[in-house]
């Protein structure tokens, strides 16, 4: 057989009805896609690593928050959609790992270890004609310098893409099937068979030249979105010690003007946006470059939390009341409101307990979604609203849920001592405090804004 004739035959599905696809990490990113297929008609195996994860998924609980996941999960059998620790013993017919991929705090160089476990695993369990699709985010070279060589210990030539997720969490469903599916194959063969398992849930699909190419798509789109965030932040940080209003400079400045629009500031947290530009910079470094673009919109976005502490101690001690005696409600403890999520990675509360939880009496947190004891573990005492902000000295909102805006809580802000400290990373409450500096009708409050002097 030529080998023009062997590459066309290794395109074509290996015995769909026989075989499974095997999701490996069944977090944020893997769930969400294994029930995709499973809803398709795919027979899908979950693999995981974690008793804790496999148990609740048994029970039909997901643990993390996702609208549509717990009743996507809930419609499937264990015939549609099994879960368990390992790859089955019959090689299937393609493997999707999406594990999570981290950066060392202290260095900020990636820490693949995950991966690379998931890939010696997925190694130890194919045949030649298993496509290995890798979904996490990873530095440019990954899948042909790691997962590659490892998957060549088993099958001579191996099927491998590279296909990123691009969704964003509380709409992951949905954006599954609207958005674009990148595929970079190793070859034509692993992208024509990597282009024919994701049809059924992205029908949109952008071919691309390389694995490599597809690796950098990803990395761009995040540090693009995390360069943007960053603008907007620094005009914040100018903006207060001048006097000024950020939002009232931004969103005249975008007003009936045809360039780009400038972007809110706010805290830019995530798995993602705080992980993926150190993962683009430590691309560029072993390809001798290192890009000041984004190390600067990084460095500028991680001085936020840190600003929103030093703001809101300062605010405290013009009181009078001293911080080491204060009760603080910190709301908002997963990275972001909206879309909901109930995720803490990268989240700003993260940051700013680390840094408050030793100066003040008091540090309670809330969150309309996050578990207590996911709030406890990050140093708060978890409270209820009303009790958190009942004779609390100072309230930190540092997400945009509308919960926070509904008349039935605002109203709790009566609760709270008299003179007040009330910081608003969005401007959920501008109704109730009215101008700079104001107090609207919620007299005895000083309200500060990020890039509000």
């Amino acid at each position: 057989m030529s080998q023009t004739s062997a590459a066309a035959d290794r395109t074509s599905p290996a015995s769909p009805g026989r075989d499974p696809v095997a999701v490996v990490g069944l977090g944020y990113v893997g769930l969400p896609l294994a029930l995709a297929l499973a809803g398709t008609g795919t027979r899908v195996v979950g693999v995981d690593t974690s008793a804790r994860v496999r148990d609740a998924l048994a029970e039909g609980r997901p643990l993390f928050v996702e609208p549509g996941v717990e009743e996507a999960l809930r419609a499937r059998t264990p015939e549609e959609f099994a879960v368990t620790d390992r790859l089955p013993d019959t090689p299937p017919r393609a493997v999707i790992i999406c594990v999570g991929t981290a950066v060392h705090p202290g260095t900020r160089e990636p820490d693949l270890r995950h991966l690379r476990a998931a890939a010696e695993h997925v190694a130890d369990h194919i045949a030649d004609d298993t496509l290995v699709v890798v979904r996490s985010t990873i530095p440019v070279g990954t899948c042909r310098e790691l997962v590659l060589p490892l998957l060549r210990r088993r099958v001579a030539n191996p099927l491998l893409a590279f296909c990123p997720e691009r969704i964003i969490q509380g709409q992951a469903m949905a954006e599954l099937a609207s958005l674009p599916q990148i595929i970079g194959g190793l070859d034509h063969a692993s992208t024509a068979r990597a282009g024919e398992l994701l049809k059924s849930v992205a029908s949109d699909q952008i071919t691309v030249s390389s694995l490599e190419a597809a690796e950098m798509i990803k990395l761009i789109c995040n540090a693009h979105t995390d360069l943007l965030y960053g603008f907007g932040n620094e005009v914040a940080l100018l903006a207060a010690p001048l006097g000024l209003d950020a939002e009232e400079l931004i969103s005249t400045a975008n007003l009936r003007y045809p360039r780009p629009d400038l972007a809110r500031p706010g805290y830019v947290g995530g798995s993602c946006l705080t992980k993926d530009p150190y993962l683009l910079m430590h691309t560029a470094e072993r390809a001798g470059r290192r890009p000041p673009l984004v190390a600067a919109a990084r460095e500028v976005n991680e001085q936020v939390p840190g600003h929103v502490v030093e703001r809101v101690l300062a605010a405290l001690e013009r009181t009078g009341r001293p911080a080491a005696s204060a009760k603080v409600l910190v709301c908002g403890i997963a990275y972001k409101g909206r879309p909901v999520t109930d995720d803490v990675r990268g989240a700003a509360a993260v940051q700013v307990a680390a840094e408050l939880r030793d100066r003040v009496g008091v540090l309670a947190g809330h969150d309309f979604v996050v578990e207590p004891d996911r709030i406890a573990e990050l140093g708060y005492r978890p409270m209820e609203l009303g009790e958190g902000l009942t004779d609390a000295d100072a309230l930190v909102l540092l997400v945009d849920h509308p919960g926070y805006a509904r008349p039935e809580n605002t109203a709790h802000l009566r609760r709270m001592r008299r003179p007040a400290v009330v910081f608003d990373m969005w401007g959920l409450l501008r109704a109730e405090f009215g101008a700079p500096g104001g107090s609207g009708g919620q007299g005895g409050v000083e309200y500060l804004r990020l890039g509000r002097g």
